[in-house]
This record gives structure tokens, sequence and C-alpha cells, in this order.
């Protein structure tokens, strides 16, 4: 499993790191941000946003309880088949928000070096229009070869609140089911 960041947050004021993926050797499905926000970042947790709604989500989905500890969470998503990264590896964005990266700042991660560790891996799922636009933009061209479900779904981000609860539920719940259902 791994769990520990990729590097040290930021070299400069805007200058923003993400983490090393969290993946078991079962993972059959990986969920996509674009980078951490700041909330994140401080706590070195996929989405710590108490807002957020990933976690309520997976929890629900998953069967698991929502208020277990950040490494009981991360089990029980690994042990539902899922697995956690983000497109960027680095950029510049002052904030949290996905608009505010600088397109000239992208560092995406190696997701070829990744797939090759975890070869299950059959579906991409996105949480977010800007994850799945860098992946399409810049990482997509250096994966030929690879075949890969992929499943563009609403952000779980508090700064998405456009669809509800509910309505992000029923978009993400049959794209992190077990492809083996």
């Amino acid at each position: 499993m791994e769990t520990c960041m990729d590097s040290a947050p930021g070299r400069g004021d805007e200058q923003v790191w993400g983490f090393a993926p969290v993946a078991s050797a079962g993972a059959r499905v990986l969920v996509l941000g674009s980078m951490p926000g700041v909330a994140s970042l401080r706590q070195a947790q996929y989405y710590a946003h108490p807002r957020n709604a990933f976690w309520p989500l997976a929890a629900r989905i998953c069967g698991f309880d929502p208020v277990l500890d950040y490494p009981g969470r991360l089990r029980a998503l690994q042990a539902c088949g899922i697995a956690l990264w983000d497109v960027l590896r680095a950029c510049e964005r002052p904030g949290s928000l996905d608009a505010d990266i600088r397109n000239d700042t992208l560092v995406p991660n190696d997701f070829r070096e990744f797939l090759g560790r975890h070869p299950g891996i059959v579906r991409v799922c996105f949480n977010g229009a800007k994850a799945a636009a860098v992946y399409r933009r810049h990482v997509l061209p250096g994966l030929a070869g690879v075949s890969l479900q992929y499943v563009e779904l609403p952000s779980t981000s508090p700064a998405h609140a456009a669809a509800s609860f509910e309505q992000k539920l029923a978009a993400w719940a049959p794209a992190l089911k077990s492809l083996d259902e």
C-alpha cells in the first residue's frame, strides 16, 4: 500500500506538490483529482476539506463508516478495489480552486509507471472536469496501447455545489462499484 507524500509542500507561495498514490495490489478503479486543495495539503490527506463529499460518497457506496479515521477510510476504500491519486504531481496554484491552476506549470504524474505496477486497474474515474481535461491533454498521449475505461464524474469539491449529494451519489455509485458485480 502506498500512502506517503510524493514530495514536500510547495517551494514558493503558489507551488504545490501532490501526494503519492494510495493503491493496493487489488485495485481495479483509480479515482483521480487534479491536485489536492489547501485543506488536504495541510492535513496530508486526500479530500480533507470537511465539506468535500468524496468520503461520504465513498462510504455510502462501499459500505463503511464515514467517521472512520483517515487510515481506516483508506483501508476500506482499498478493500473496495479503489485507488486514489491526482493527475498532477506539481503545479502553481494560489488557493484551492482548479480554475486558478496555472496551465504553464503543470507537471503530470507518471501514469505509465503506476499502471505498470497496478495492472488490475481497468477504470479511471475523474473527480471533476479539470482532472479529466488535464489528463486527456497531458497524460493520455503518453499511454498509447493502454486500454482503460474512463468516467468523468461531478466534482466532490464544496466549490462545485451545483449538484446535490444525491445527484452526485447517482453518478458516482455505478462508477465505483466493483467491476465484478
